[in-house]
């Protein structure tokens, strides 16, 4: 196994080779057998985009240095079993994939959709059984919902379809069971990072064929990722009002996303926008606009290794989402752990950047810290919010995967 491929230049091969270990170990236990596949499916970063995929925008996102490990065996009665060293084992009858509200928000959900939108796409497969151990940072935004998906992409993919499935693909397979089995109106980004790798940009013009263009990570720069805490309760609502709001607003000018509209149209009609939408709508609707230049300001950075200039559009991103889109706390939260945590990395972070991390309004902000700084910084936020939420991670190169 190519241990640094998937988990950077400075991992601990010794600790990443236990893993692998300990999950073949647990499926002997259980099945008695040795399994016949490993996979691993990572985290990601939300590097650009806050809340632009859905309405069709450009976003820059990466995979990093965390995933779900999983051993697996093909079996031949039709089930897909999955047990994990945190949870409860689930099953799946491949002919019963009714869709069942009451089990929103499950990895059970996540695996039926799976199994239904490719049955639908006329692919036909067997069962297998699995058995996974994941260190994807807890509380930290970097979809562990979107990793389990793809996995269980990826492993159907290669036990029984012969890789027909390219990543775009695997990453609309999975949204599909996100947004209608699990519940959650999520847009392509977190899949697409996920299965594609590496640092990209994707442009969402057409969602299903997303352009994609791969970039080299700035160096001499660290990713920190910190949990900032507040209660993910309940904001499912908050999530979906951005997009509606967003959509709203397109179409007045008879659109279904903001993609589709003029922004010189969107500057020119701002009268009769105002008399028709409350200002929120619309201040989101120009941190639509305004992320999808910073997208491409930050390709062109990135490209001609302008470091400071794509450090500028990762921050001007964060104080876009905070004033603009406005989801760095919940309305009338007095706690705003977020605000916290970013301000807070404001006073400190000399050389790099800093924004919310994700869907925001609770939970994550990510850092890119200059190396020399990245001592003093964990160590001031891991005593602000805790030692376990203070993550460090490398952009990982490859996605989802079979692992060797």
């Amino acid at each position: 196994m190519d241990f640094k491929t998937l988990y950077g230049e400075h991992c601990d091969i010794a600790r990443q080779e236990k893993r692998f270990n300990d999950v073949r170990d647990a499926f002997v236990k259980e099945e008695g057998c040795e399994p016949e596949y490993y996979f691993s499916s990572s985290g990601r970063a939300e590097i650009l985009g806050n809340h632009t995929d859905h309405n069709h925008g450009k976003v820059m996102v990466a995979a990093i240095s965390c995933d779900i490990v999983c051993a697996v065996k093909k079996t031949d009665d039709n089930k897909i079993v999955i047990a994990s060293t945190d949870y409860n084992a689930l099953t799946v009858d491949i002919n019963d994939t009714e869709l069942n509200k009451k089990e929103y928000g499950s990895s059970l959900a996540l695996t039926k959709g799976i199994v239904h939108k490719l049955k639908e796409m006329g692919y036909k497969f067997g069962g297998f059984v699995a058995h996974t151990e994941s260190n994807i940072f807890k509380g930290a935004g970097v979809s562990s919902s979107a990793a389990f998906e793809v996995m269980v992409c990826e492993i159907i993919n290669k036990l029984y379809l012969n890789e027909a499935l390219d990543e775009v693909t695997k990453a609309v397979i999975s949204q599909y069971s996100e947004n209608v089995y699990f519940g959650k109106p999520c847009g392509l980004l977190d899949q697409s990072g996920i299965s594609i790798g590496s640092l990209t940009k994707l442009d969402f013009n057409e969602p299903e064929k997303p352009v994609i263009t791969k970039l080299t990570p700035p160096k001499g720069y660290t990713l920190v990722i910190t949990n900032t805490g507040g209660n993910h309760a309940s904001l499912t609502k908050h999530y979906a009002d951005i997009r509606i709001e967003m959509e709203e607003v397109a179409e007045f000018f008879g659109k279904k996303v903001l993609r589709d509209v003029d922004y010189n149209d969107f500057m020119s009609k701002m009268d009769k926008l105002n008399a028709r939408f409350p200002g929120r709508a619309i201040l989101r609707a120009l941190h639509f606009f305004n992320e999808n230049k910073r997208v491409d300001e930050a390709e062109k950075a990135l490209k001609s290794g302008d470091t400071k200039k794509f450090l500028e559009c990762v921050n001007e991103s964060g104080r876009s989402s905070l004033t603009l889109l406005q989801n760095c706390c919940v309305p009338g939260d007095i706690e705003q752990p977020v605000v916290l945590g970013i301000e807070l990395s404001r006073q400190i972070i000399k050389d790099g950047a800093i924004r919310v991390h994700g869907g925001g309004f609770a939970g994550s902000i990510i850092a890119f810290v200059a190396d020399k700084e990245v001592k003093d910084y964990t160590d001031y936020m891991k005593k602000v919010f805790g030692n376990d939420n203070v993550f460090v991670a490398e952009i990982r190169m490859v996605g989802t995967t079979f692992v060797k």
